[in-house]
């Protein structure tokens, strides 16, 4: 192995602690968000997708979300009664339902919401020179592809593995710390 090569692994190996204590950081970061918004996760989660995305069906949220359709029905009831989502017709099916975001109705409380984390990650990427930006935004750019095509896989391997072995009874399953175990 070239010595680059032995560094890069080096280097991916302290990463991947890294990275892990960065994704627990984004998650307590993202609930704490929700909360100063007056949100739970989940419907903060939705209103960024709408946001990143623009308008979508209830199906599409329920797809993106991992929700079932209930559930995302329940999401965007919240949603809109709150004022921050509206609810409207596909123009070409009329049967789908289009979920869209009300830009300025609430915005000022998910603006004073993420204001704190933009300033302090503002700081962090002024240590960076343009190309290293560049490295940075290239990454974003192709990991979160990459983390939405593991959750494919994940749900497509769960989805064989609950069609390939019956589900345990309720006797045959106890409860410990949350997981489900068999007997």
């Amino acid at each position: 192995m070239a010595p680059t090569d032995a560094e890069r692994d080096r280097l991916l190996m302290e990463g991947a602690a890294a990275y892990r204590r960065y994704v627990s950081a984004e998650v307590l970061h993202g609930h704490a968000t929700a909360e100063a918004a007056g949100l739970n996760a989940t419907d903060f989660f939705c209103l960024n997708l709408l946001s990143l995305s623009g308008p979508l069906t209830a199906g599409q949220l329920s797809q993106q979300t991992g929700l079932t359709t209930g559930a995302t029905t329940r999401m965007i009831d919240r949603l809109e009664r709150a004022g921050y989502v509206r609810r409207g017709r596909d123009a070409g099916d009329r049967r789908q339902v289009i979920v869209e975001p009300r830009q300025p109705d609430r915005r000022e409380e998910i603006e004073a919401a993420v204001t704190p984390a933009r300033r302090r990650l503002q700081a962090v990427f002024q240590r960076y020179n343009a190309q290293e930006v560049r490295v940075l935004v290239d990454y974003f750019t192709h990991a979160a592809p990459a983390l939405l095509a593991a959750v494919d896989d994940l749900r497509d391997r769960r989805r064989l593995e609950g069609a390939a072995r019956p589900r345990p009874t309720p006797a045959e399953v106890s409860f410990y710390g949350g997981v489900a175990r068999k007997v």
